[in-house]
């Protein structure tokens, strides 16, 4: 993978996951930011889900798989943090991705999706 990639490199709103509605999903500023430079390969990237900040580490392999490492976040006690542990659940198990347009798409063996749509998109 080429040192930086603008198409994969941005920001990105979660737009569908499991049972929330679209609506819930940008009421809680849930996104990821993969915009950090390459190193070594990977992206380190960070989430939001509307309470704790997460850091990973991301590989986003030309063959369209993927590989999520080192979740952590910050400890804040937050009044709903079901978001949150949902999509932490989720996340790390994300085994494949598409970019389609302005989408995201991963997912993962079980067939398990999350959309994204990029931030800097109107």
């Amino acid at each position: 993978m080429p040192s930086r990639n603008p198409q994969l490199q941005r920001e990105w709103m979660l737009v569908a996951f499991s049972s929330y509605s679209k609506q819930e999903l940008i009421s809680d500023g849930a996104k990821i930011d993969l915009t950090a430079p390459v190193q070594n390969g990977e992206i380190r990237g960070g989430a939001f889900m509307g309470c704790n900040r997460m850091f990973f580490s991301s590989m986003f392999k030309k063959n369209g798989t993927l590989k999520i490492s080192g979740l952590s976040s910050t400890m804040m006690a937050c009044p709903d943090m079901k978001l949150e542990d949902d999509f932490a659940k989720g996340f790390r198990n994300m085994t494949r991705y598409k970019i389609d347009g302005h989408f995201l798409i991963l997912d993962d063996k079980q067939g398990n999706t999350m959309k994204f749509i990029a931030s800097d998109w109107d």
